[in-house]
């Protein structure tokens, strides 16, 4: 291969080899700083979670009742109005939601060590199988005591500063949750001032209706989704407080905006949910076949919500698959402890939302997407083959 040269001798064309190794150490680096950013993100995001998790949590407030907003500014409600009234109302809401439960949930921690022994007299019959297990294991533990050095003494730190803490954990609660519906009625009386700093970003014309575009995609598919979500949730647990109400079972109020609340997690959420019913149920009742109803009751409503209500309303484009969401779930409850996992899946329905409007992103809204959303593309993708044909 003939290799043109420079008057100094050095060479202008690179062989094939060459161009090879140097495409795969860019790939390489871009990599490797793709990775140091993700660290690094992550890094912030748990460290600045006092920050970022109000944050965020306003820009979902805000994307949920964006609908809402632009319905009354279509009939003559400007947009300052609407805002405050509605983050006044989700707030009123939020207020009086939090007093009502407040009593019966206090009750429920007061008394979790009286339900904890109702609960195993009640199952006494069916844990002699268990006995021999649980009598090795106190033998083992016996033995693990008595096997210490007798000079070696037990130290037991006892909790400082209880009240302190209790008092520090309401001040930053109290201080996040104002500056989330604060945060929500700045971005919600803002209308379309991110839109148009967003398309002044941008040179040319096509470039500007293009960004415009998908702004307003992503915008409208993930508040009709949240707000979507909402409803339905808020429905659930509207149903399940009154069925469990009507069969007679204690704090039927708290179970339902538990079922509604743990709804955002799916899956996880209604287990939870089918688990604590249960336990109460069969220590309220007399006897377990009654009991049993209560959870029945949950597990039927959570089969009517998850198989037919929600892909029905929300449809099929933006569910999630099961793998991606328990993985999502982990990570943000690790992150963030249990407001992280509220937020998981809709975090997630916003990153699928936003990798769908671009190509380069596409394969990471695929490796998201349902399976049965696939097929459903698939599917039209082989009638319109077959159409063309």
């Amino acid at each position: 291969m003939k290799v043109e040269t420079s008057a100094s001798g050095s060479n202008v064309a690179e062989s094939p080899d060459e161009r090879a190794s140097a495409r795969a150490e860019l790939r390489l680096i871009r990599l490797l700083l793709i990775g140091i950013f993700v660290l690094i993100t992550i890094a912030a995001l748990y460290f600045a979670r006092a920050f970022f998790m109000p944050v965020i949590l306003a820009f979902l407030l805000a994307l949920t009742l964006t609908p809402i907003v632009r319905f009354l500014r279509k009939r003559g409600i400007p947009e300052v109005a609407s805002a405050t009234l509605l983050v006044l109302l989700s707030l009123f809401v939020f207020a009086s939601a939090g007093y009502l439960l407040s009593g019966p949930v206090i009750d429920l921690i007061n008394n979790s060590y009286s339900i904890g022994e109702q609960l195993t007299e009640r199952l006494a019959p069916f844990k002699r199988p268990l006995e021999r297990v649980m009598d090795l294991s106190r033998q083992l533990q016996a033995l693990t005591e008595t096997s210490q050095e007798p000079g070696v003494q037990k130290v037991a730190l006892a909790p400082s500063g209880i009240l302190s803490t209790a008092a520090s954990n309401i001040l930053g609660a109290g201080t996040s949750i104002t500056l989330v519906f604060v945060l929500s009625l700045f971005l919600l009386a803002s209308g379309t001032l991110f839109y148009e700093k967003i398309v002044q970003s941008f040179a040319h014309l096509s470039d500007k209706k293009r960004a415009l575009r998908i702004v307003y995609d992503v915008e409208h598919e993930i508040s009709h989704y949240l707000l979507t979500v909402a409803a339905i949730n808020a429905g659930l647990g509207t149903v399940i407080g009154l069925g469990l109400w009507g069969l007679g079972m204690p704090n039927s109020q708290v179970w339902g905006a538990a079922a509604a609340l743990l709804n955002f997690l799916p899956y996880v959420g209604g287990l939870i949910t089918l688990l604590l019913v249960t336990i109460i149920a069969l220590i309220s009742f007399d006897t377990i076949p009654y009991a049993l109803l209560a959870p029945a009751f949950v597990l039927l409503c959570d089969i009517v919500e998850g198989q037919f209500v929600t892909p029905t309303v929300v449809g099929r484009r933006l569910e999630i698959n099961a793998v991606a969401i328990f993985i999502a779930i982990a990570f943000w409850s690790w992150l963030w402890g249990f407001v992280g996992a509220l937020m998981a899946v809709p975090l997630l329905v916003v990153i699928k939302v936003f990798c769908d409007h671009f190509d380069g992103l596409s394969h990471v809204g695929n490796f998201l997407a349902a399976q049965q959303t696939m097929a459903i593309d698939d599917e039209a993708g082989d009638n319109n083959h077959k159409s063309g044909a």
